[in-house]
């Protein structure tokens, strides 16, 4: 018989989790168990989760939500689990949605989501899905094509075996959507929403029209260092990865440029960063890294002069196929 477990990542929301899990519990068709990662959480989560017996919890550092399901869905994987039902800690399933995301017969080799809605109204989808406005307009039906991962993700084993698991090196902003596109673009691997299985969640808060605070914007990084990843799972051209990748740039510059009120000069000078970063395949820098960087009181110098020669080269051999590298070498 296949077992299925649902995989919480969890950082610092601890009552967030507790809604999470209790939903978890109350489900009509119950997981054969609840992991919890928790993601080197400071506030009372580690405490807490040790006081519930019921619960598989992993701790580790903080390595985002990337590190947070490989480590979540490497371990369901390895330890026979046939389905691995995948959500963060700020969403909760409706009562009936693992029964009604595991109903319909279709190819394990098919991403299941459940359908994303706002927990304040309870109807409308938090994403654009298709040309559903609300819940009640899908009507049960299966969307074909769509899914949003990691809020209520339905993944057989036989994906993670074929696909490989979440990149721990992406960190967050991006490593759920490079993950998707690598089953999907990468595989061919058919994704659909089951409407009939509700997964709530908040309403998406960022905005890239608001007026961001420059000093504290550490997710910008791997926003735009990310974006490059996913686009080469996106794309199977090395060459089409990389001038929508260009295309990205010049298009958050006008974003900021547009939009913007505060600091425009410096946002601009900061993407260099990512950007080179990408290029060059480094996945060194962290949170703290990025935070010291951004209240450096020289960091439009350091930035603006870091290694320019260095990505020049990196550029020069993104665009240069396999085959020429590996003779030069």
């Amino acid at each position: 018989m296949e077992k299925a477990i649902a995989v919480v990542v969890t950082y610092n929301r601890l009552h967030l989790l507790k809604e999470c899990i209790t939903a978890l519990r109350n489900q009509t068709q119950k997981p054969d168990a609840i992991l919890v990662i928790n993601n080197g959480s400071t506030d009372d989560t580690g405490k807490w989760l040790l006081s519930q017996p019921d619960l598989l919890v992993i701790s580790q550092g903080n390595t985002g939500s990337g590190g947070g399901f490989e480590t979540g869905i490497q371990w369901a994987y390895k330890n026979g689990y046939s389905w691995i039902w995948c959500m963060d800690d700020d969403g909760y399933p409706k009562e009936n949605a693992l029964e009604k995301i595991l109903e319909p017969e279709l190819d394990r080799l098919c991403l299941r989501n459940c359908a994303v809605i706002n927990k304040e109204d309870g109807k409308s989808f938090v994403w654009k899905t298709k040309h559903y406005q609300t819940i009640e307009e899908a009507n049960g039906a299966i969307i074909e094509g769509i899914g949003h991962p990691f809020n209520g993700t339905m993944i057989h084993r036989n994906i993670v075996e074929r696909v490989g698991v979440p990149k721990q090196s992406l960190f967050l902003w991006g490593d759920e959507t490079e993950y998707y596109y690598r089953i999907t673009k990468k595989n061919k691997i058919p994704v659909c929403t089951i409407s009939a299985s509700v997964h709530y969640h908040p309403a998406a808060a960022f905005s890239f029209k608001q007026d961001w605070d420059h000093t504290n914007a550490w997710k910008m990084y791997f926003y735009i260092r990310n974006r490059l990843h996913i686009h080469r799972a996106k794309f199977s051209n090395k060459i089409l990865a990389g001038a929508n990748y260009c295309g990205f740039l010049i298009a958050m510059v006008g974003v900021i440029l547009i939009y913007q009120k505060t600091d425009k000069v410096k946002k601009i000078n900061f993407m260099l960063w990512p950007a080179m970063d990408a290029l060059k395949n480094d996945f060194s820098a962290n949170p703290a890294l990025i935070l010291t960087r951004l209240a450096s009181k020289v960091e439009a110098k350091s930035i603006t002069g870091l290694h320019i020669r260095s990505s020049i080269s990196s550029v020069m051999t993104f665009f240069t196929p396999v085959k020429f590298r590996r003779v030069a070498g």
